[in-house]
């Protein structure tokens, strides 16, 4: 029962979309199991440039079948605006399943999330403001509308009136919004039914049966393990699970299934909105890497915050995950810049440590770096691992002995084919 998770090592942002609409080739099925539309995957092949939100970036493939697991909070508009941009432009996306049971992000989410974010002030988390965060709450609160309630008109009013009647003391009392009509928002959740019920499908039994029979199934994850509620730099994380217990969870599968799991690396280090990052380049070094690679956000356009190398994170990453294998994206990046520095370990409280601490301590932490001396040649669009230079690839071997996983895909540019494959992700 072949699965094969591939999971964010870094703060997200590690090139998700580009290595699994490269991956996909040798998937039957892609499945999302996390987060929303706050994240943001690139992919760039034959058809263009497109940016993905919730659709997963298998959709490329028409052998693929691209499913939507009930771990993910659904906007429906998003949604259904992502599958017109890629209809428009030739893609096939009948092959979509959404499952009935994910969660429906509703339009007082959105104005919790940015009332709430507003309300924080200098304290603020960095959300997209989206309305993720408050959807999941919700979903724990046990107040949540799925999918299959938007389906169902019988119950839904009865259950939104509840709802809404909360939502508004808390919108107009606490934060001095405006509130929602109980009628205005069952005529958007008609129109979301009837655009959402050809996708709907028991997604559970999809994978169940292509496990069984023996098919591939590649698990797509969002953002990354260090932006994981549970285990990530909190409260500065997302609002689910990103790592591979989130897969299992957020998709309904057996640990049995997952045959491997690929960690995605940067060659350095970004991150988005605010929290400690001890590998942080607040000078011209960061600027050139922010330039060069045009790190900034593909959901909201922020400008992304880059480092060196964070070993001591990403050792954490692969060992809470338990990668079997990893992947390295954006190599060319660092293409004359030298030296080029990877920090292996911390210095806390005057002593030092090789373990990732939890968020105040890491704030508190300097890094330790070792050097290496770069490269000048350009790796951009290399194909070959006997085609890098010999400081790039002495570089990737140590990346590799420090995270602990032998690196199996070297990215070195955007599109598809500027991809060294050392080893099968995917046999």
């Amino acid at each position: 029962m072949p699965a094969y998770a591939v999971i964010g090592g870094q703060w997200g942002d590690e090139g998700k979309g580009k290595v699994v609409d490269y991956l996909a080739r040798n998937a039957h099925v892609v499945a999302r199991y996390s987060g929303g539309n706050n994240a943001g995957h690139t992919v760039i092949n034959d058809q263009g440039e497109f940016k993905l939100h919730l659709v997963p970036a298998g959709i490329f493939w028409p052998h693929t079948t691209c499913v939507i697991g009930n771990g993910v909070v659904v906007d429906p508009s998003a949604l259904m605006s992502e599958l017109a941009g890629l209809r428009e432009r030739g893609v096939d996306a009948s092959r979509l399943q959404v499952s009935p049971r994910a969660h429906v992000i509703m339009p007082y989410h959105v104005a919790l999330d940015q009332l709430e974010e507003k309300a924080r002030g200098a304290g603020a988390i960095g959300t997209t403001g989206r309305g993720i965060g408050p959807a999941y709450m919700d979903k724990a609160s046990r107040l949540g509308i799925r999918i299959a309630d938007l389906l169902d008109g019988a119950t839904l009013p009865g259950r939104l009136e509840n709802v809404l009647r909360q939502k508004n003391r808390l919108i107009t009392g606490g934060y001095g919004g405006k509130p929602f009509e109980l009628e205005e928002v069952l005529a958007t959740c008609a129109t979301w039914a009837g655009q959402l019920r050809p996708y709907v499908k028991p997604v559970d039994e999809t994978l169940a049966t292509a496990l069984t029979d023996g098919k591939s199934v590649l698990l797509e994850g969002a953002q990354g393990t260090l932006l994981d509620v549970d285990h990530g730099t909190y409260p500065y994380v997302t609002s689910s699970s990103p790592t591979v217990g989130g897969a299992i969870i957020g998709l309904g599968i057996s640990p049995k299934a997952i045959a491997g799991i690929t960690g995605i690396y940067k060659a350095y280090t970004t991150r988005v909105g605010a929290g400690p990052m001890p590998t942080e380049l607040t000078n011209g070094i960061g600027d050139l890497i922010r330039q060069r690679a045009w790190e900034y956000g593909t959901t909201t356009g922020r400008a992304r915050r880059c480092g060196w190398f964070d070993a001591v994170a990403a050792r954490y990453s692969a060992t809470l995950n338990g990668f079997t294998s990893a992947i390295l994206t954006r190599l060319d990046v660092l293409d004359g810049i030298k030296p080029l520095r990877i920090c292996t370990a911390y210095e806390l409280d005057g002593k030092r440590t090789a373990s990732f601490p939890d968020t105040d301590e890491l704030a508190r932490c300097t890094p330790v770096y070792e050097e290496h001396p770069g490269w000048d040649q350009s790796t951009a669009g290399l194909t070959r691992w006997q085609d890098l230079p010999k400081g790039a690839q002495r570089y990737v071997d140590r990346l590799a002995e420090l995270i602990g996983a032998p690196i199996a895909v070297i990215s070195t540019g955007p599109k598809r084919e500027e991809t060294i494959e050392l080893a099968k992700v995917i046999p």
